[in-house]
């Protein structure tokens, strides 16, 4: 049985070693010491500490999620797991970016082929992969849903099933190549006479060639097909992130099929913004409203959410909406919604109204409301 295990994250503070009324440049400075000091590329470096320290960084030196970790710890600043745009497919930890080879002939093969020596390239073991987009709604990201890709691509021949024969036809060595995959001709340059191997045309670097062509894709092995594709897009999924798709690219004969990458766009929302697991909003009040307190019916991609404001709520306070915020794509549960309280003031007053106003300011110093 596979056992997953949560660790606590470590306070920020304590990962850079200042205290909690440290000023952005006390910040700063320990960064750059822990930073130095852990980089994996130095000898005796943590990578683990270094992204941990790097991870405290990104969130106190940002003067609105150090306010949110200040008041509401980790749950306040989203979870790292979501941030990273996390995928569940295999093969892509984080999602965010794909990494291609420049094909199957490397430098070794580029000199050795010319030169004489070296291992030659072969026939591709594998199909090309193939790249799509999908756009979605914020809400779909939030979300999920189930989507149809349609692709045109090349797909194993259903006639020879791949196998460039004929059905009922074996595939035979090839006369060209004997076999070999291979063919050796000689080339006169201003150096002499130069021997390169090169890939059989005949056979593509097989060594096999059908006793009879498919009379379908003419011993190709695939053939141009409109694939249609129902892809479950996961709860959570950010935009930019990448879900790969195994052996669902371009087919080739006798071998397997390559990948298919879909690359996912978010579509930004009028009134939400997204920080890893975590939704941003925010609401105005008024001023009167702010002083003795309200309810308010808050937006949120659940609907409507009735929060209570306390009487002297400041403009700038955060008011955390516990699981109303983003999937986790590597566990279970939702992140928060953060609801940033805008105090209006207004700008337009009426005698009487700013008659009161100055009443309440006189009163207001000798009680002691404000400091």
């Amino acid at each position: 049985m596979l056992r997953l295990t949560v660790m606590s994250k470590r306070d920020y503070y304590d990962v850079l070693g200042v205290g909690k009324t440290a000023s952005d440049d006390e910040i700063k400075k320990a960064f750059r010491k822990k930073a130095i000091e852990h980089h994996p590329d130095k000898a005796g470096g943590d990578e683990a500490k270094f992204k941990e320290i790097n991870e405290a960084y990104e969130v106190l030196k940002d003067d609105r999620k150090r306010q949110r970790y200040d008041q509401f710890g980790h749950a306040g600043v989203g979870s790292s797991a979501a941030s990273d745009g996390g995928n569940p497919y295999a093969g892509f930890g984080g999602g965010q970016n794909v990494n291609f080879d420049f094909g199957d002939l490397g430098l070794g093969d580029i000199f050795g082929s010319f030169f004489g020596g070296g291992q030659q390239r072969q026939q591709a073991s594998r199909g090309r992969d193939v790249e799509t987009s999908v756009d979605l709604s914020f809400d779909e990201g939030i979300f999920g849903k189930e989507h149809t890709l349609h692709i045109n691509v090349d797909d194993t021949c259903e006639h020879c099933k791949g196998s460039t024969a004929e059905p009922g036809h074996d595939l035979k060595t090839c006369d060209t190549c004997k076999g070999s995959g291979q063919v050796t001709r000689i080339t006169r340059t201003v150096f002499g006479d130069i021997q390169q191997a090169t890939v059989c045309n005949e056979c593509k670097g097989s060594g096999k060639i059908p006793e009879k062509a498919c009379t379908v894709c003419h011993s190709k092995g695939t053939a141009k097909k409109n694939q249609k594709i129902t892809l479950k897009i996961p709860a959570g999924i950010d935009d930019g992130a990448t879900i790969r798709l195994r052996e669902q690219g371009e087919a080739i004969a006798r071998g397997p099929k390559g990948d298919l990458y879909v690359h996912i766009r978010v579509k930004p929302h009028k009134s939400f913004t997204r920080e890893g697991d975590l939704i941003l909003s925010e609401i105005k009040v008024s001023m009167v409203e702010a002083a003795l307190g309200t309810e308010i019916d808050v937006t949120t991609v659940d609907g409507p959410i009735r929060m209570k404001i306390p009487a002297g709520t400041q403009s700038g306070t955060d008011f955390k909406l516990s699981g109303h915020g983003v999937p986790h794509m590597k566990g279970n549960g939702r992140g928060a919604h953060i609801v940033s309280i805008i105090v209006e003031t207004p700008t337009k007053l009426s005698k009487r109204q700013q008659e009161i106003l100055k009443e309440f300011q006189g009163t207001a110093h000798k009680r002691g409301f404000f400091s």
